[in-house]
């Protein structure tokens, strides 16, 4: 079973063994527009009927059985309130320490997945095949089909950056599911969504799509497909249909502040999906560019700031030495317009268009910088799980005056050296247009309009000549933000 991460307000579950929560689909490629296989009931309303029976074949039932070691021994039900009552009676209990069965521990979970080949492959969720620890190749997965036959699963290779696994089975003439275009679909369509929620085989449920292009916490690699078709644990991996039977999406998220269906769900639309299933099949994992920045969105504020004449793109926040981007002098600051003609609106539009090319592959971007807007040209690195991290230490602490609220101490030269920074300033209180800004406690400071901060005189300085509006870059955790600051 997933644990459910927590965001301000909602718990963002995932479904995938039971218990857990699942979500709902996107989209892949076919020619022109197919007919819609749903007609109007006598009532006047959708009838899904024909959808349902020309589709259901080729969607599965997963099941997973997991081992799960137990640490030296350990009796993992120590804190159990029942099993100190149990021994008491000597009632006999199989996986305690002294009774039969004490080991590994299995777990089992439920899942959904669709026929993409009719020689075996199935897509689904890789958090429905790869459990709470993460390691798929403890997992024994079965694949059963509507009629009944089971098959033992191999686990080609799952991607956890976008929820996708690749399973195979050895069968031959198997249904396949159709491959739709995630990019036309529109809010407001109808969608059908099929799966196994709690473990009740072709289950089918029915609503609308509510959003597109939705980027979820922590999430830079998926532009979900957002619906209110009702998604519950179990539904986890199963397909995402539109009226002409294709699918445009893998269920895979709901937004939930009780862990069960409230309204909200979220698929992956299938043109990543079948991208991550196509590298998966050839490579057994997943190859994606990495230009080696961290970046943040652009406000109304910041745009004003760097002089852009609208509040889009992504805007470089950091740029780690020796990266492509380090090579193609990309610098703090910068501002990424578009990546090799395509659009970046967002700071989102940015990592998904990186991710999508290959290591090695030369691409052009436009950028802004002092003013104006100018080309770039950088060949990617390969995006690897390594992360560089970070942490300060205490100093004397001095006021900054013109109002800003802020007192602040230099780094010292040990601090510097960890955080790979040449100098800074430690931000220890916030208050008035410093805190409206978002600055905290423990916050570096380490420019100002892109003029380099090393000590609390320098900064008054340039505080001084900034004006009524300027944006400070700083460094919080291991990560480099733009803060946009009004003195008004």
């Amino acid at each position: 079973m997933r644990k459910h991460l927590v965001t301000t307000v909602l718990a963002l579950s995932i479904a995938a063994a039971l218990p857990g929560t699942a979500l709902i689909p996107a989209v892949h490629a076919q020619a022109a527009p197919a007919a819609s296989l749903v007609s109007p009931n006598r009532y006047g309303l959708p009838d899904f009927g024909d959808l349902v029976e020309q589709v259901g074949p080729a969607v599965v039932n997963i099941s997973v059985v997991q081992q799960q070691q137990t640490a030296g021994g350990q009796n993992p039900f120590a804190n159990d309130p029942f099993y100190d009552f149990l021994r008491r009676f000597g009632v006999p209990m199989p996986g305690f320490p002294g009774q039969p069965g004490m080991g590994p521990r299995a777990r089992q979970g439920i899942g959904s997945g669709f026929i993409v080949s009719h020689d075996g492959y199935v897509l689904t969720n890789a958090h429905v095949v790869a459990g709470e620890d993460g390691d798929a190749a403890l997992s024994e997965v079965t694949v059963t089909l509507i009629d009944k036959r089971e098959f033992k699963a191999k686990v080609v290779g799952i991607d956890r950056r976008t929820d996708v696994a690749l399973l195979k089975i050895e069968a031959r003439d198997l249904p396949v599911v159709k491959i739709g275009k995630a990019d036309e679909a529109r809010v407001g369509e109808w969608v059908v969504a099929m799966g196994s929620p709690f473990g009740f085989d072709n289950t089918v449920t029915a609503g609308i799509i509510s959003a597109k292009a939705r980027r979820l916490p922590d999430e830079t690699y998926v532009p979900f497909i957002q619906t209110d078709v009702a998604i519950n644990p179990g539904n986890s991996g199963g397909p995402l249909f539109n009226l002409a039977g294709e699918v445009i999406g893998i269920n895979s998220q709901i937004y939930s502040r009780s862990g069960g269906f409230m309204g909200i769900s979220f698929a992956i639309p299938i043109d990543v999906a079948m991208n991550v299933k196509d590298q998966l099949a050839t490579h057994g994992r997943v190859q994606r560019g990495r230009l080696g920045i961290g970046i943040q969105s652009v406000d109304k504020d910041l745009a004003q700031s760097f002089g852009l004449p609208d509040a889009r793109g992504a805007l470089v926040a950091s740029v780690e030495p020796g990266s492509a981007a380090d090579k193609a002098g990309i610098q703090a600051g910068d501002v990424v317009l578009s990546l090799d003609g395509k659009r970046i609106d967002d700071m989102a539009d940015l990592p998904r268009a990186v991710g999508e090319k290959r290591p090695g592959t030369r691409i052009r971007m436009e950028i802004w910088r002092d003013g104006r807007s100018r080309d770039v040209v950088a060949t990617l690195d390969e995006m690897t799980n390594d992360n560089i991290a970070a942490a300060p230490v205490p100093s004397q602490v001095e006021n900054i005056d013109a109002g800003l609220g802020l007192s602040v101490r230099t780094l010292t030269s040990q601090e510097a050296a960890q955080l790979q920074l040449r100098g800074g300033l430690v931000v220890e209180s916030v208050d008035g247009a410093a805190a409206r800004a978002g600055l905290r406690n423990g916050d570096v400071i380490i420019a100002l309009n892109n003029n380099a901060v090393t000590n609390v005189a320098d900064f008054r300085k340039l505080v001084r000549a900034a004006g009524k509006r300027f944006a400070l870059l700083i460094q919080r955790g291991e990560s480099r933000i733009y803060v946009p600051l009004r003195l008004e």
